[in-house]
């Protein structure tokens, strides 16, 4: 029986330059969420949580329009990036010392 792992795709920043890239971990962090595994899912990419939030949101916003929908996608957007980049410059920093 293969694992769900064998079909994951490379990090072709990794792969190239030897660095991880600012998705680095998504895969394996949904994967470990999908089991369950919820703080090793965050330990692996933090943003897990507010990117699914989001993802549910759009999906939500799709079916039910409301007032101010796109100055909330717009603040959920910003706050994954800050989320993502943050993580990114954190991890960067573990690596180099």
């Amino acid at each position: 029986m293969s694992s769900i792992e064998e079909y994951m795709l490379p990090c072709l920043n990794k792969s190239v330059f030897g660095v991880d890239c600012t998705g680095c971990g998504a895969q394996r962090a949904t994967v470990l969420l999908a089991n369950g595994e919820f703080s090793k899912a965050f330990e692996m990419y933090p943003a897990i949580y507010s990117l699914a939030f989001l993802l549910l949101f759009l999906v939500f916003n799709l079916f039910y329009k409301f007032k101010f929908d796109y100055n909330i996608k717009i603040g959920l957007i910003i706050f994954n990036a800050v989320i993502i980049a943050g993580a990114y410059i954190f991890k960067m920093i573990q690596f180099i010392n």
